[in-house]
């Protein structure tokens, strides 16, 4: 399961997490790279419709994925698409 989709997803307004700075929120898309990369991150929690804010973006990309921390390098946070989420007033 490397490649995962909302099947109500469309690619119009995705970005990668990496581009995202801290204090921003957003919900996983898609999962793509490498399959033992994807399938990493998918055991992680890092799935289609899970709920992410990102905490740090340097040196590397730390986020909450629902519940977890995790800390990630770019590189990785690259294959992760996020619907970026408008901020609460």
């Amino acid at each position: 399961m490397s490649f995962m989709r909302l099947a109500f997803s469309s690619d119009s307004g995705t970005r990668p997490l990496s581009s995202l700075t801290a204090g921003d929120r957003g919900v996983v898309v898609d999962v793509r790279g490498r399959p033992a990369r994807a399938d990493r991150l998918l055991a992680l929690g890092v799935t289609p419709g899970a709920s992410v804010t990102v905490l740090q973006t340097f040196p590397g990309v730390v986020f909450l994925c629902d519940q977890t921390e995790l800390a990630v390098e770019r590189g990785v946070a690259d294959a992760v698409l996020v619907r970026p989420m408008e901020a609460r007033s």
